[in-house]
Formats: structure tokens, sequence, C-alpha cells
């Protein structure tokens, strides 16, 4: 599974970015976050693993975990 850093994720819109371990960005929603917290976020900076698709507006995250 790809790993890479949180970016950025702005809780209140519920949506950022992390940059994966070859540099590029790719879109998270909150929704593609699992976490055991019913409050989803992620902090700056944070590692993380998660699978990569790809649409027309580019790279997207999903299933998007915190590695502790």
């Amino acid at each position: 599974m790809p790993q890479g850093k949180v970016k950025w994720f702005d809780a209140k819109k519920g949506y950022g970015f992390v940059v994966t371990s070859d540099g590029k960005d790719a879109f998270v929603h909150f929704g593609d976050v699992i976490s055991d917290d019913s409050y989803k976020t992620l902090n700056e900076g944070a590692d993380v693993e998660f699978e990569i698709t790809e649409d027309a507006k580019g790279l997207k995250a999903t299933n998007v975990r915190l590695i502790s």
C-alpha cells in the first residue's frame, strides 16, 4: 500500500491533500479517512498509507490510514 505525508487537511471543509512517496499531490476527502475516532481529521505532516485512484481531476487517495 502506498505511503506518504499529509500536506494539509481542512477539517471544516472536509478535504485536503497528501503527498505520495514520489512527490505527487493526491486529493483526500474526509469520507476516505479510516479512523477509530468519529471525528475524522488528518494533521499536517502525519505519515499515512492509502490507495490511489486517478480520474479526470487527478490523483485521489482513498482508504487513508494513519501510520503509527
